[in-house]
């Protein structure tokens, strides 16, 4: 906001964070972030606190980005800090205001919030509670955000929906579709993206498990549908799965929520869908023992990734970092290396060993196992590695390598949905006609 011309004031309650914004300094990886930070804050613009009096006092319309977990003991959404956030901003607002929600809530929040906001507001408040769901997808939130695919408005009157359009008026310029809608369906927008989404890969994945199992190939499987115009090519790539702070828990939350609302019959699919997902880390285990031989007991595994997807560093429901865990469990030595996620990785698994390179990763390695699919891990040539000191042995659970360069330089190689590959010699031969 502050780089379309707003002066924004951004408001934190954890202390550190504020101090390392306002020196310029991200406190997460997200490429082309700190270069936007720079730019706002030379223009003067942007500035932060934990000062929520100032915030009142500054905003004219005050955007809720917190987050929404998993509560512990449900799959429910855990709504406190939407709650204490507008709580806090809505009891110090005197005059006219507008509260936007952008964080994934479950179909009906906003409802609450405009009466939570309503009972705690000075007598001479007038506050309205809209809804504009974020879509952007973390390694791409900078121009996810600046050039959206769409903008939805959940709005209740005429009003909130002409301050929308006039302070997204420099996106909406650029032709970008705005989707008016009341505040349920917004709501409903992004936990139905997000749900449709999960199912689309988890179906492939579930695809990939059947070729497996016949030895069909699941990538010729994934393009002959994809070339289908009505089903489409992407998110119809085959391998680990999906994770991270979004997908897992927002499939979960919408099936809580609809459980709640008497509807839970109707996305009942959810749950075979998280379950197909869990399934490829636990099958991804289960090709490293294939290969390391029949037992993973004091076998060296370079676990190649943590993040849950590239260009992140995050490690939230990481479906490599998982699977990093189940073979510690089950006796493996476990290196991991992330160009950006080992701090956090070490930080939520400390007993894993983290190497600073990717050669100091596949040092002496029995086996290993592609996890998360960094430009890194991509480029890097079979003889590289094998001359960092690696067995030739390769488990590339993102189906990202090329499975022929991996077999000509005498790599045994796994994939997930793919058949075991021939050997050069059986490969190169020609059936007689």
């Amino acid at each position: 906001m502050a780089i379309l011309g707003y002066d924004v004031l951004g408001v934190d309650v954890d202390e550190g964070k504020v101090r390392q914004l306002n020196d310029g300094a991200v406190p997460f990886f997200e490429p082309g972030l700190p270069e936007k930070l720079a730019e706002a804050q030379a223009s003067g613009r942007i500035r932060f606190t934990t000062d929520f009096d100032a915030a009142a006092e500054h905003g004219d319309v005050h955007f809720i980005c917190v987050g929404t977990p998993q509560k512990r003991d449900s799959y429910a959404a855990d709504l406190r800090f939407v709650d204490s956030a507008v709580r806090e901003i809505a009891s110090r607002i005197h005059g006219e205001a507008l509260i936007v929600g952008k964080s994934t809530v479950p179909v009906g929040t906003a409802a609450d919030l405009a009466e939570l906001a309503d009972e705690v507001s000075p007598a001479d408040a007038r506050i309205e509670v809209a809804w504009n769901p974020e879509f952007l997808r973390e390694g791409y939130a900078v121009d996810d955000t600046l050039h959206p695919d769409r903008l939805v408005f959940g709005v209740a009157s005429e009003r909130a929906e002409k301050l929308l359009r006039q302070v997204f008026s420099p996106i909406v310029d650029e032709g970008v579709p705005v989707l008016v809608t009341d505040i349920p369906t917004a709501e409903l927008v992004k936990v139905a993206a997000n749900s449709f989404l999960a199912t689309k890969i988890s179906y492939i994945n579930a695809m990939a498990e059947v070729c497996e199992a016949t030895g069909a190939d699941v990538d010729s499987l994934s393009a002959a549908l994809g070339l289908d115009d009505r089903i489409g090519s992407r998110f119809l790539k085959p391998g680990l799965g999906f994770g991270g702070g979004c997908l897992p828990k927002d499939i979960r939350a919408f099936r809580a929520r609809a459980e709640e609302l008497g509807v839970g019959d109707a996305v009942a699919f959810l749950a075979e869908v998280d379950a197909i997902n869990i399934r490829r880390r636990t099958r991804t285990v289960d090709l490293i023992r294939e290969l390391a031989g029949g037992d993973l007991s004091g076998v060296h595994v370079a676990a190649l990734g943590a993040a849950f997807k590239p260009n992140s560093d995050d490690v939230r429901d990481a479906p490599a970092l998982d699977v990093a865990r189940l073979l510690y469990l089950e006796g493996a030595r476990v290196t991991v290396y992330d160009p950006e996620a080992n701090e956090n990785a070490h930080r939520l698994y400390p007993d894993l060993d983290y190497a600073e390179s990717l050669d100091a990763a596949v040092a002496e390695a029995d086996v290993v196992a592609l996890l998360t699919e960094w430009d890194e891990f991509r480029e890097a040539s079979p003889a590289s590695l094998e001359e960092a000191g690696a067995h030739p042995r390769m488990v590339d659970a993102r189906d990202v390598l090329d499975q022929q360069a991996y077999v000509a330089a005498g790599w045994e190689f796994r994939a997930l949905g793919r058949p075991a590959p021939q050997s050069v010699d059986d490969a190169a031969r020609v059936p007689a006609l």
